[in-house]
């Protein structure tokens, strides 16, 4: 995607959707822009990278698209630092920025961003830029001019009119001469030089029907109508302000068309033509509730995508969770074991205290499935987990480690108290043992349980090496006991 000049950041590709925007080619302009939104320079800094992203929000704000734009405005805005920045594509960046400012309706904002963006410009010496940031800033002051008390107009005017002068003595691209023109003209006719106005604003209107460029039309139509009504010709001055009424409406710029609008309503009732001062009003209140509605419906678009993205992060945490937990007995699995286990070994040892791991292993299970069937086998389990919860504490970790193995991992626990997993394992123990398991297995031989204990400041494998010898001593013992690692208890008895 190569760029019209080395000194300007927006590619060519998004240059043209803007130009197909101001042509009123509104279907080509949409599906030129699904084709490059996604797409950055290669090698883009930071800088570039913003000013793409910015450019490509306002593109996306006229397209109607209000969440992309708000999205890709908030991703471009994150490394801006206006304060400091001396770049060209900073520049261009704050000038994209300040019209979605104006857009949502903070003006204020608008203003400072794009005098910031001109003081950038400077910095940077690259005449096209700041050219181009001095078009958004006088363009800008036209309008404020324009709403401002009468006598406040003509000061604003005349800041507006230097600020597009000198653009206009720094630029060579064509289209952003007229655009410079195009205000250039609307500044003159607001301090009252009407004859250099018309003059400019039909240059304006030349250069733009040459190269179909209707938006500047509508800007060059729209300041021959001031003028014209400025010189109390009314009838030319509605026929103008009508054209650029219906330029503003073809081209999709609610903006323009509302200033327009109000212009020509102003304009048929200096001529007591109500029908026509009724119909630009409708106009105007249309494009007012159309911008009002497209930022609405934007909103309301961009607050479902959020919820719908909260929903999709709950959805995936949730699948993360069940990854980490044993369908069976709802404890936690194999993987949520060793998920869990590194954060409370870690905050153990930053206690100064030791954690103990309980290795459970079901005596005869095999016995208790071939005697009464693979379901009461498995009901026997998820009694044995409930046996392990009410035994154990809440911040407890019990896992099901795997077939009839179970894990307990004690990790807080009191310094003082050093016999705290063997005195444990020997409730679980005790509470297998005299436990009913008439409901569940009926008259087979109910099932014990052989536990291996291990403690000291060791990872999670060598604690479970541990107790898992441990438990390899009670079995041999004779089951239905609770043996402990002698290493370890000597590591324990020795901190």
């Amino acid at each position: 995607m190569e760029q019209r000049d080395p000194l300007v950041a927006v590619p060519q590709l998004d240059l043209e959707v803007k130009a197909l925007l101001n042509a009123g080619r509104l279907p080509e302009a949409n599906t030129l822009f699904d084709q490059v939104v996604s797409r950055i320079p290669p090698g883009a800094d930071r800088w570039t990278r913003s000013a793409v992203l910015v450019n490509r929000a306002k593109l996306a704000w006229r397209l109607g698209r209000i969440p992309l734009a708000l999205e890709l405005a908030a991703e471009g805005w994150t490394d801006l630092d206006g304060e400091n920045a001396d770049n060209p594509a900073a520049a261009q960046a704050m000038h994209a920025l300040a019209y979605l400012l104006e857009g949502i309706g903070n003006r204020r904002a608008a203003v400072d961003m794009l005098r910031l963006s001109v003081q950038v410009a400077r910095r940077a010496e690259v005449p096209e830029v700041l050219g181009h940031c001095l078009q958004g800033l006088g363009g800008t002051l036209n309008f404020r001019a324009i709403s401002s008390p009468p006598d406040r107009a003509p000061a604003i005017f005349a800041e507006a009119r230097e600020y597009l002068r000198e653009g206009l003595e720094l630029t060579t691209d064509e289209q952003m001469r007229r655009a410079l023109l195009g205000a250039y003209s609307r500044s003159l006719a607001g301090v009252g030089e009407l004859i250099e106005a018309e003059q400019a604003a039909r240059e304006t209107l030349r250069q733009a029907t040459e190269a179909g460029d209707r938006w500047s039309q509508a800007v060059a139509n729209w300041v021959l109508a001031v003028v014209r009504r400025d010189q109390d010709d009314l009838v030319e001055a509605r026929t103008l302000a009508s054209r650029a009424v219906a330029a503003a409406e073809a081209i999709n710029d609610a903006s323009l068309l509302l200033r327009f609008s109000l212009d020509l309503a102003d304009i048929c009732a200096k001529m007591n033509d109500h029908v026509g001062e009724a119909a630009a009003l409708r106009c105007s209140v249309a494009a007012s509730k159309t911008a009002t509605e497209t930022l609405q419906e934007g909103l309301a678009q961009a607050l479902e995508q959020r919820r719908v993205a909260v929903q999709a992060q709950r959805l995936a945490v949730a699948a993360q969770e069940a990854a980490a937990r044993d369908p069976l007995t709802g404890l936690a699995n194999r993987l949520g074991l060793e998920r869990a286990a590194a954060g409370l070994l870690e905050s153990t040892a930053a206690r100064g205290r030791v954690p103990w791991l309980v290795l459970v292993d079901v005596d005869w299970f095999k016995g208790v499935n071939d005697d009464a069937g693979h379901a009461a086998g498995d009901a026997a389990l998820r009694e044995i987990a409930q046996l392990l919860r009410r035994e154990c504490r809440a911040d407890d970790l019990v896992a099901r480690w795997a077939g009839d193995e179970f894990v307990v991992l004690l990790g807080d626990t009191d310094s003082n108290a050093r016999d705290v997993g063997p005195v444990v394992a020997e409730r679980i123990r005790a509470a297998v043992d005299c436990h009913d398991w008439t409901m569940v297995l009926g008259t087979t031989r109910r099932p014990t349980v052989s536990i291996g204990v291990a403690a000291g400041p060791a990872k999670l494998d060598q604690l479970f090496a541990a107790a898992d010898m441990a438990l390899y001593r009670a079995k041999r013992h004779g089951r239905n006991r609770v043996e402990v690692e002698p290493s370890v208890a000597e590591i324990v008895g020795g901190t």
